[in-house]
């Protein structure tokens, strides 16, 4: 999926999941496996929305606590509680990335109607993580800008 409306997906599919009582979308392009929770190996002096790190066959991947990184409140892990990884594509390459989530929706398509820029003034920062929001149906989804949001991200450097 390309780039529309500073950063928001374009139309296609994207993978829907909860935090606290909010849908968020990613594009599913980007996401390379869901997995169930498990602890994470802690690295001392890292932002406090790292958890720590993940070995996935091989590769040490960072796992960002979305809701930290987001401004929500922490929760304990559930038995929905699942770890998504995704690419990030920065100037300096691609990078996986675990993030925590509280549960997997669905799959939904989209089309170029669904999709309409986040209102402006609503965001604390030029860096919006939020660029879009789709709807489906009588849900809003809250689309993710992972590359902005994480490649970024002083505390986990590509």
């Amino acid at each position: 999926m390309s780039s529309v409306n500073g950063g928001a997906a374009a139309p296609g599919q994207i993978l829907t999941f909860h935090l606290d009582q909010e849908v968020f979308g990613v594009d599913i392009q980007r996401v390379r496996e869901i997995r169930g929770w498990s602890p994470v190996t802690a690295v001392p002096e890292t932002p406090s929305h790292v958890l720590g790190v993940l070995n996935l066959r091989g590769s040490i991947v960072p796992v960002i606590d979305l809701r930290a990184r987001l401004g929500l409140e922490r929760v304990t892990e559930t038995a929905t509680t699942v770890i998504i990884v995704l690419t990030v594509v920065s100037a300096q390459g691609k990078r996986d990335f675990g993030l925590v989530v509280d549960a997997v929706s669905d799959v939904a398509d989209l089309s170029a109607k669904d999709i309409r820029a986040t209102p402006p003034g609503i965001t604390l920062s030029d860096r919006n993580s939020v660029p879009a929001l789709a709807t489906l149906g009588e849900r809003m989804v809250l689309l993710l800008d992972v590359d902005g949001m994480l490649a970024g991200d002083s505390g986990v450097a590509l």
